[in-house]
């Protein structure tokens, strides 16, 4: 049985997420913002193998989850699930980055570097990624003017190009993207056409299964199918580019090899 952190897990997709691999008897390590979200999580509190606390629009919480996460042991897989949507403005964490940035691609990448390395990983995106191209000549939103849609499309850009990036860089590892569709979450809404059920199913899928399908790395998928994401993601010089940029805004280099 595999033991899985998920970032963002008290309600949403990271929750069903969770629910599903303990119910299949893997262990689960839960990620909550604050001490008041893990109070809204009840029962499923005692069926963890643990529970990490920290801000992700906080550099320094998002290395305080690295090393909760660490002392607790090596995780068999991540899912990189945490996210926020249309944030109204650029908003201003602790160091001054926007706040979509931080949370979608910034945390990300801090807990990839810092967290000891998995076997599998787990981005999750969205297929508005395709709209994101072109982030990287303002990545951090202090020279455009504002505009929600278009900041949440180039973070989930740049993180399925991390994702096949670290598919490149650590050939050990299983690295994947998934687009888990317009889910009905706190996020998505009521009226989104996705269950949670099946939102959750293809990031649980590539973190615990032994299927020669989900043995795969630097894949993009949506509902347990390969798709073509955004050409810029594959691009090699994008990806390079956007690590370094990632090393110089968190001040944290991604290890080698």
């Amino acid at each position: 049985m595999a033991i899985v952190f998920i970032t963002g897990s008290t309600d949403g997709l990271g929750r069903a997420a969770a629910e599903s691999l303990l119910d299949h008897g893997h262990r689960v390590v839960l990620h909550a913002r604050s001490a008041d979200r893990v109070a809204t999580i009840g029962k499923l509190s005692s069926r963890t193998a643990g529970i990490v606390i920290g801000d992700l629009r906080s550099a320094a919480e998002t290395r305080g989850i690295a090393d909760q996460v660490n002392a607790i042991g090596r995780m068999d897989a991540i899912i990189h699930n945490a996210g926020v949507y249309t944030e109204r403005s650029r908003g201003a964490t602790p160091e001054g980055h926007a706040s979509t940035l931080a949370v979608n691609t910034l945390a990300p990448y801090i807990l990839t570097a810092l967290i000891e390395r998995p076997g599998r990983l787990v981005y999750l995106s969205s297929g508005l990624h395709r709209g994101g191209e072109g982030s990287l000549g303002d990545v951090d939103w202090t020279k455009r003017s504002w505009d929600p849609a278009k900041a949440y499309a180039e973070s989930k850009l740049q993180v399925v190009a991390l994702a096949f990036a670290l598919a490149r860089r650590w050939p050990q590892v299983l690295s994947n993207a998934v687009d888990p569709g317009w889910a009905r979450t706190r996020m998505g809404g009521p009226g989104a056409p996705v269950d949670l059920d099946t939102g959750q199913r293809t990031q649980t899928w590539l973190a615990i299964s032994d299927e020669p399908a989900a043995m795969v790395s630097g894949r993009y998928w949506h509902h347990l199918r390969q798709e073509q994401p955004a050409g810029e993601a594959l691009d090699l010089q994008f990806q390079e580019q956007l690590i370094a940029k990632l090393e110089e805004l968190t001040g944290i280099a991604l290890p080698q090899a």
